[in-house]
Parts: structure tokens; sequence; C-alpha cells
């Protein structure tokens, strides 16, 4: 992660940089702004944690979470649409692929097997119990509302909100194998609002934009066990929901 605000911060420097000649400055680049439509990619980092709400299964009597996740850093492309509404108010789809991974420790199976060990008895548990590499890949299809300040030079703030529509495609909703299987079940459709930040650098062919997200999904996506599996997966959770953070560079 801080490898990733780094680079955003040299190219941010860069960008500005460039538009600079000793104190004079360069010629504004306009045309962008005067486009009523136009269209980019997009490529950056993600950060998608999980929000946890555990079960009494998931909870000591103390009140600790015997449930954790591990998350792992992933990577996000995406294209660009845009429509000119107003000077200062643009209207983007922004659709993109995120791929990233969560791994589940259930510690509440850890202490089962550890009693059993710690008794003389032969678990039922393995180590594989413990954990489950959830893996996710989310087709994200956000629709923004984008304010944007004046220009300075060749480079504008903007600020921008939506909402988005999101389907996990290894959700494994469908699947009739639970944890009892190895695999971890999560919902297929989602949705969220999303909220983003940046600074739109302008060059002579193309304009970059170095920029911050968030994405809050509003729903549960926990998909519930069989009732013949043991509550101590997802029967050890209430509720999961995404939230995330996703760094990326537009190029339009």
């Amino acid at each position: 992660m801080k490898k990733i605000i780094i680079l955003l911060s040299l190219i941010i420097y860069c960008g500005v940089a460039a538009q600079f000649r000793s104190r004079d400055v360069v010629e504004k680049y306009t045309d962008f702004d005067d486009q009523a439509f136009s269209w980019g990619y997009y490529l950056g980092g993600n950060y998608f944690d999980l929000k946890l709400h555990p079960s009494d299964e998931g909870l000591e009597r103390s009140g600790r979470f015997l449930v954790n996740v591990d998350t792992k850093y992933g990577f996000t492309v995406g294209l660009i649409g845009r429509m000119r509404v107003h000077d200062y108010v643009d209207l983007r789809l922004e659709p993109a692929m995120h791929f990233t991974q969560r791994d589940f420790i259930f510690h509440n199976i850890q202490k089962i097997i550890d009693d059993e060990t710690n008794g003389g008895l032969e678990s039922d548990y393995t180590e594989q119990d413990v954990i489950r590499n959830v893996k996710s890949t989310y087709l994200d299809i956000p629709l923004f509302l984008n304010f944007h300040g004046e220009r300075w030079n060749n480079t504008r703030p903007y600020v921008q909100a939506g909402i988005s529509w999101l389907i996990n495609l290894q959700g494994n909703e469908k699947k009739e194998k639970d944890n009892k299987d190895q695999v971890f079940r999560m919902k297929t459709h989602n949705f969220s609002y999303q909220l983003e930040a940046g600074i739109e650098i302008y060059f002579k062919r193309f304009k970059m934009t170095p920029s911050v997200k968030g994405i809050f999904f509003f729903n549960n996506e926990l998909v519930a066990d069989e009732n013949e599996t043991p509550p101590y997966w997802a029967g050890a959770l209430k509720s999961v929901s995404s939230r995330a953070l996703v760094f990326s560079i537009k190029f339009e």
C-alpha cells in the first residue's frame, strides 16, 4: 500500500511539474473540456477488506472475534465513458474488473482442534478447515455524477459519487457444495455506493488522472451453509460486507 501511494505521488508531481517551463505556464489544453463525449481506461490497485458481524458461534464470552480476515492486495482494470452535462458537472460510466483474495481464519475451529488434541483425541478437523482462501472477481458497473473545480493551469481537482452493481463471478452462490467441502459461498449480485476524488492533469494529447476511490457494499454477501453442515464457518457469521479502496491512474 505504501508503494502504491508513493508511486501515485511521484506521478502527480511529475505531471504537474511537466506543465511548467521555468516560470511560464504551458498553453492550456481545453479540447477535453469542450467535448460532449469522451472515453478512456484506467489501471489500479485495490484493497478489498470485509466488515464482519459474528454470530454467537463466532464470539468468545469475552467478546473477542473468533473469525478474522486476512486481506490480500489485488488489481483493477476498467473503462471510462464520459458525458458532459455542465461546465462543472459530468456523468460518467466506469465499468471495471476487480481481482482480489480474502482469507477467512476460523479460530473457533482451531480451538476445537487444540482441545481435542490436548485431550488425546484425534480431531475430525484439520488445518484446511481453519483457513478458507476466498478469491473474488467483481464485475463492477458504477454510474457517477462528477463535480470538478476550476482549472489551475493544466490541472483540475474533482470529486464524484455514485451507485454500483457488482457481480461476483467467483461467488459460488449456486454451488451445492459448501464449507463441509471446502467451499465458502458468497452472493453473486451485490450493490454499493462509491466515493472518489482525484486530480486531472492535462497533456497535449491525453488527460491523466490519479485518483482514490472508496467502495462500500450495501448488502450482506454471506450465503449460509446447508443445514447438515456444522455451524463453525458460515454459521459463525451473521453478515459479511465488502469495503474497498482503489488507487488508480486514468487515461482519457
